[in-house]
């Protein structure tokens, strides 16, 4: 059926709120490579939007599938629990970040463990006010978009949001906001608007996702671990987008010095099925009563069995030195275009968690306009790119971490053709 048609079908049923990057319709997908109802093959740089870490259809996580396929595949964990619940659950306490005790909650995406983990903060401290980031994202929820520090088109239209939530400027030196312009923020707000025995949590992304890829500076999240410490005020890190060995570490808070007391993860865990989780010191998890939280598809038993898939293919082939030589290939094939491409005014993002940002070349202002023509001609060309950012002028790069070298070699030629075409070169 011809993408037309389905796209006159779309149109037609489904909402206009559900935003569409392309007009691909997927027909089969393998590792880092798509083709279209027209037999097309694109190379993925989007991955379902960091979700396919291990790739379209990892033989590994598919076989732990459609074994589980074969014993059960809904029970509700709350009604009739599994062992490979319990078993994912220790693994993470293992894995994430914090030499402490730690226990585990399943739910089904990111918003949900972003909206659990501020019911566990609330229940833990006895408080409710939440402070987070300009240029964070969260979640399409009412309180993740009232976490989240972008307008449009998160929050546009939907009225009020919850009360109780703050927000200061994220540090990004490129556009003028120092780490320590960042505290000041944060010890005027406890001055001015909300007390901070008030504050149940902090919650920040170590790298902004939705905001640009800005990784947050070593010695900020330092200085934030105390400022929470000094104030009884809970660190959440929201590793939604940054987890699963994406950073080039299994978390992105791994290259920090300090632990968060509550994590949130969703999209890689599961290699493309609907998994999340909250991570944290097991006495905050503990606070809420039985039956406070949960859900009745949180833990699902395909998406617990290809998570501990995941897990195993991380480590067996060791997906985060991967993850380090590909965002090193991409950010010296970005940084050679430099001197041609004056629109280039950055290149960013530990391990494969990687993006460039773009000016006009006139105006110096952030240029959206360039970045989206960069993705059409590249998407032309057979490569999906996906945009980001407070101003739209970055484009991300989200590409499996299994993806083949050859293909990968593929991809960086269409990159750099498609930058250089945009640039008028």
């Amino acid at each position: 059926m011809a993408a037309t048609t389905l796209t006159d079908r779309k149109n037609a049923a489904i909402s206009r709120g559900v935003g569409m990057t392309t007009q691909i319709y997927a027909d089969r997908a393998e590792n880092a490579e798509i083709w279209d109802k027209e037999g097309r093959r694109y190379i993925d740089f989007a991955a379902g939007i960091a979700v396919l870490n291990t790739g379209h259809r990892h033989p590994r996580v598919i076989a732990a599938v459609k074994d589980q396929l074969d014993h059960f595949t809904h029970t509700c964990h709350q009604v009739v629990p599994y062992e490979s619940y319990v078993h994912l659950a220790e693994r993470l306490n293992a894995l994430t970040p914090g030499n402490f005790e730690k226990k585990t909650i399943f739910v089904t995406t990111g918003a949900e463990a972003v909206e659990n983990a501020v019911k566990i903060a609330r229940a833990a401290t006895g408080r409710s006010a939440v402070i987070a980031f300009g240029g964070g994202f969260h979640g399409r929820t009412f309180m993740g978009m009232a976490l989240t520090g972008k307008v449009v088109p998160y929050k546009v239209g939907f009225g009020a949001m919850p009360g109780d939530v703050f927000h200061v400027p994220f540090p990004v030196e490129l556009h003028g906001v120092t780490p320590d312009q960042s505290l000041a923020a944060l010890k005027k707000l406890f001055a001015a608007d909300v007390d901070p025995q008030r504050v149940a949590a902090i919650i920040i992304e170590p790298v902004q996702g939705e905001g640009g890829f800005y990784p947050a500076p070593v010695a900020f999240m330092k200085a934030l671990r105390e400022l929470c410490d000094q104030h009884g005020i809970l660190l959440i890190a929201d590793e939604v987008q940054t987890g699963f060995a994406r950073t080039g570490k299994m978390f992105a808070m791994d290259h920090h010095e300090v632990a968060p007391d509550l994590m949130t993860m969703a999209k890689s865990l599961a290699g493309g099925f609907p998994l999340a989780a909250v991570t944290g010191r097991a006495e905050i998890m503990d606070a809420p009563g039985p039956g406070g939280l949960g859900g009745t598809y949180g833990g699902n038993p395909l998406g617990i069995a290809a998570a501990h898939a995941v897990l195993d293919v991380i480590k067996d082939e060791d997906l985060c030195d991967r993850a380090n030589q590909l965002g090193n290939r991409l950010k010296q094939r970005l940084e050679s275009l430099r001197e041609k491409v004056p629109e280039i005014v950055d290149i960013r993002g530990p391990g494969f968690m990687n993006a460039v940002e773009f000016n006009d070349k006139t105006t110096k202002l952030p240029s959206a306009d360039f970045a989206n023509k960069v993705r059409l001609i590249a998407l032309e060309k057979g490569l999906i790119l996906l945009t980001c950012g407070v101003h739209g002028n970055v484009i991300r790069f989200l590409a499996p971490i299994t993806i083949q070298d050859s293909v990968f070699g593929e991809a960086l030629d269409i990159l750099e053709a498609s930058i250089l075409e945009a640039s008028g070169k």
